[in-house]
């Protein structure tokens, strides 16, 4: 074969082959692409939306009577009362002790209660008057009311409040339906989606912020039920309990962290409790005033990568296993009856798949008695534990009662001798009450009354008549009254004095 021959059928070879390659190239069949989003512009502006979404925004105004004691012992700037700015005086002389009692806040003798105020921020969910925002923003307040942006002021109600999330219900009473914003699916917004934050920084009344979704999923050890959406609007001191919108104008989180530089200021850190968190809450505190959460009774931990290879615990398509990792099961528990042993790891609760961190936001999600599985990696197998969830030992965050004074604050009655009136923040400072003290106070007791003679006292509390938990005067009055009908001697009063509760049966008088 001559060299041109060969280099002919050399070439031909190649081009044979490269055609073969291209038409296999061309009818093997290709993998679909995976879906892409279709890409949502940059809005040229937020000008419509925060005109929709504003007048939903509401400034939250407390009021506290600072307790003796509080926060003494620290400086006015927050700092330790021993720390670099007292200056060296010697010890025991006049200079010294002057220092000593301005830097502790010391009150001077029959000084009056100093009275705190605080600004927070809200959204209103329901036309009707209720209000949702952070526990911290009304948190030990005896006076709450809520600023609408037209600049109209109502007194509000705490309905509920949960400390563990942050979260409390406030309600008050318009004359006129108020504009309200929905609750959206947080778990359906990503990281880098535009968001809008609305809020009373600094008492600056209906800010209004914009940034992304910076991060999921956030754990910033505040608390056991951390899982807070991360983004870089402006939040600052105010913007609590404020929402964070997706452009839909539905709430997605609820404003409660921020990240702050010098003098507590925003740097673009920002967090926020996922509204899917926070709505099942939202709803109980609307209910019943408190949280009830499930509890299985147990301790554990999330598991690692070197845990997980250090117990080859692996997924099904070999990647590393993800759970909770069980240190301790309590004796009797619904962990102990359902067979949890210590080493278990659990992946699943029910339908949602677990780790140490969501586990117990997924738990605490659960109502109390409320029959679920267990999915349960045991020993290098997997098994499916059936268990019933108890009530949570912790007990709830009651709110206060007298943050919406009732209409008729005074009740006489001449049948027991004595008067009553409902429980207000002077009243709790007066006689030394809890801010979560229900009932109302005795205000009057008249000599060689029936009340007198079985040691009823002005400075009491009476929580209940009969098997009837009373509130407000009026309540008692409806109780004593319902028994003056039924034609009874004495009526049965729960009583509340230093020495604790107590039974007092009361005569009418005449009996």
């Amino acid at each position: 074969m001559s060299r041109l021959t060969a280099s002919l059928v050399l070439s031909c070879a190649v081009s044979l082959a490269l055609s073969v390659t291209t038409v296999q190239a061309q009818t093997a069949p290709q993998p679909s692409p995976a879906p892409v989003p279709a890409p949502r512009s940059v809005p040229s502006s937020f000008a419509d939306l925060a005109n929709r979404l504003l007048p939903s925004v509401v400034n939250v105004s407390t009021s506290a009577v600072l307790k003796p004691g509080k926060d003494e012992d620290k400086g006015p700037d927050s700092s330790g009362p021993d720390g670099p700015q007292v200056p060296q005086f010697p010890q025991g002389s006049p200079l010294e002790k002057f220092f000593h009692d301005y830097m502790t806040h010391k009150p001077a003798p029959n000084r009056p209660p100093r009275r705190m105020q605080a600004l927070g921020s809200g959204f209103i969910v329901d036309p009707a008057g209720i209000i949702v925002t952070n526990n911290h923003v009304i948190e030990g307040a005896d006076q709450v009311s809520v600023t609408l942006q037209d600049g109209t002021e109502l007194p509000a109600k705490i309905v509920g409040r949960d400390s563990q999330v942050d979260l409390a219900v406030l309600e008050v009473k318009p004359k006129h339906s108020l504009p309200a914003v929905p609750l959206g699916h947080s778990d359906a917004a990503r990281i880098g989606d535009w968001v809008v934050a609305i809020g009373n920084p600094f008492g600056l009344n209906g800010t209004v912020t914009a940034g992304i979704i910076s991060s999921r999923g956030r754990n910033v050890e505040h608390g056991l039920y951390d899982d807070y959406i991360q983004t870089d609007a402006a939040i600052n001191r105010g913007n609590s309990g404020g929402p964070l919108f997706n452009l839909s104008g539905e709430v997605i989180g609820i404003n409660t962290l921020i990240y702050g530089g010098a003098g507590g200021d925003s740097i673009g850190i920002g967090f926020a409790i996922p509204a899917d968190d926070a709505r099942g809450i939202i709803d109980q505190l609307r209910k019943t005033g408190h949280v009830s959460r499930g509890w299985m009774g147990l301790k554990f931990q999330n598991v690692s990568y070197d845990i997980a290879e250090d117990l080859d615990f692996h997924q099904a398509d070999g990647t590393v296993g993800k759970g909770a990792l069980v240190s301790e099961v309590g004796p009797k528990s619904p962990a102990a009856q359902a067979g949890l042993q210590v080493g278990d790891i659990i992946t699943r609760v029910g339908s949602q798949d677990v780790t140490g961190q969501t586990m117990p936001r997924i738990i605490a999600s659960i109502l109390p008695g409320t029959k679920t599985e267990l999915t349960v990696w045991h020993k290098g197998s997997i098994k499916t534990l059936p268990i019933t969830l108890a009530q949570s030992p912790n007990a709830p965050d009651m709110p206060p009662s007298d943050t919406h004074q009732p209409t008729h604050t005074k009740a006489a009655f001449g049948e027991l001798g004595l008067a009553v009136r409902s429980i207000d923040a002077e009243m709790r400072t007066q006689y030394a009450l809890t801010d979560d003290q229900r009932g109302v106070l005795v205000d009057r007791v008249e000599p060689s009354s029936p009340a007198t003679s079985r040691g009823i006292a002005v400075g009491n509390v009476i929580t209940q008549v009969g098997q009837d938990q009373i509130d407000t005067p009026d309540a008692f009055a409806k109780a004593v009254s319902r028994a003056l009908e039924q034609k009874k001697k004495e009526v049965l009063l729960l009583v509340q004095d230093d020495d604790g509760l107590r039974w007092v049966p009361v005569p009418f008088l005449g009996n």
